[in-house]
């Protein structure tokens, strides 16, 4: 398994100020300086330091100035539970009538009894694990998993103890073939790999229970688009993996002079014999990240 921790680059294209950092020990380097060490002092730790602090504390409805009272109310949940940094990029997206729209349309389905996977508290939790300034690699997924116990926010994942799903199982092969030495989990809890850094996000966060695409077309999409349009836009030397035509539809506008856009067949049973064994991805993720100064993804660490 690859574990080159040469140098990072920042992978900014546009720096967000007061950013926090979600790897310990860690020191951001610059475009202008990556042929030479960053020299550290008292003073830029303390700075530094200071930043965090600001940021960590800083109350989430600073993020949304101007805003009525019934619209922060309805945003509730996202200035809850999701990272502030994400909260921060997404809060213009969030006072869009699409938006408020959708939130309207989760909080009728919720008063209406209807049991909405993944629990409401864990609908962000890619955010979590994933904070902006972290992500190497998105895996795009669609819907989430909709029999209970399943879904937790990260797609392709379940929670341990369930039955890891068929995709994720031929996704354990294809790792396999990359890597002979990866062990195959006993579980289907990716919480390990968004941990560094791969972002695991379906395109509808939501679902009614036992209902798969009850929630597609109500908001989610456009709110996943920006997601995706930001990190394309702000960011660089991130790898992307569409696995199938709806992924690679929804990543169609990646600009590829500055990310890596991998594409296969999905890996559901249904198409993954048609070429996602062989499609090389996790190795090529890593070569690519290597190759620019970003540490490598440790896929075997479930």
């Amino acid at each position: 398994m690859n574990t080159n921790n040469k140098r990072r680059l920042s992978n900014d294209a546009s720096e967000l100020p007061n950013k926090k950092p979600t790897t310990v020990g860690k020191k951001q380097v610059s475009l202008l300086s990556m042929f030479k060490p960053v020299p550290t002092t008292d003073d830029n730790k303390k700075k530094a330091k200071e930043n965090v602090s600001k940021d960590a504390d800083k109350d989430p409805q600073e993020f949304f100035k101007n805003v009525d009272k019934e619209t922060l109310e309805l945003l509730d949940l996202e200035m809850k539970t999701m990272n502030k940094e994400w909260l921060k990029v997404l809060a213009p997206e969030m006072v869009k009538p699409y938006f408020l729209k959708l939130k309207k349309y989760l909080k009728a389905e919720a008063e209406g009894k209807k049991t909405i996977f993944p629990p409401l508290s864990q609908v962000y939790s890619w955010s979590n694990y994933t904070p902006v300034s972290n992500v190497k690699v998105v895996i795009l997924g669609q819907d989430p998993y909709h029999n209970i116990n399943q879904a937790h926010g990260l797609c392709f994942s379940v929670i341990k103890g369930v039955r890891i799903p068929p995709s994720l199982v031929n996704m354990y092969k294809a790792l396999q073939k990359d890597y002979p030495d990866f062990v195959v989990p006993n579980h289907g809890y990716l919480e390990n790999w968004a941990k560094q850094g791969v972002l695991l996000l379906n395109t509808s966060l939501t679902v009614e229970a036992h209902k798969a695409g009850s929630h597609a077309n109500q908001g989610w999409e456009p709110f996943t688009d920006a997601i995706i349009q930001y990190l394309n836009e702000k960011k660089s030397h991130i790898v992307f993996m569409l696995w199938g035509s709806h992924a690679q539809k929804k990543g169609a506008k990646i600009n590829k002079s500055k990310h890596l856009v991998l594409k296969s067949v999905h890996p559901s049973p249904l198409s993954a014999h048609k070429g996602f064994f062989d499609c090389g991805h996790f190795k090529k993720a890593n070569e690519y990240l290597n190759e620019n100064a970003r540490d490598t993804i440790n896929w075997n660490c479930l």
